[in-house]
């Protein structure tokens, strides 16, 4: 099964940049493959949500209150997800996770429409 593993989360105060990078491990790289990658945030009391979406073909989606600010990106031959984001806010602090699902493609903001899932990396915006 696949692992996914996050970085680069911190504190960073209101307008700075972090870029997140997901690792994927359990894949061979046989060529291109049809798969989905998105990341997640929840914010203590809050419910899980969908961030920004890539598929193998390159198609994104993003949620509306980043869109412009974030940008989602993979690199398929380093099993590796970015998201960059700038202009941070303090209403985007939160735990991000990344996730996964293999055999599919078209991005997807829904949490059910993924597989696996990493641990999570904590980010924090002071205002």
């Amino acid at each position: 099964a696949q692992q996914l593993v996050e970085s680069g989360g911190g504190s960073v105060q209101a307008g700075g940049s972090l870029t997140l990078s997901c690792v994927i491990s359990g894949l061979t790289w046989d060529g291109p493959r049809d798969e989905r990658m998105g990341w997640f945030r929840q914010a203590p009391g809050k419910e899980r949500e969908g961030v920004a979406s890539i598929d193998s073909f390159g198609d994104t989606l993003y949620a509306g209150s980043v869109e412009g600010r974030f940008t989602i990106s993979h690199e398929s031959a380093k099993n590796t997800v970015y998201l960059q984001m700038n202009s941070l806010k303090s209403e985007d602090t939160a735990e991000y996770f990344c996730a996964y699902r293999p055999h599919h493609w078209s991005p997807s903001l829904t949490a059910s429409d993924f597989t696996f899932w990493g641990q999570g990396t904590q980010v924090s915006v002071s205002s």
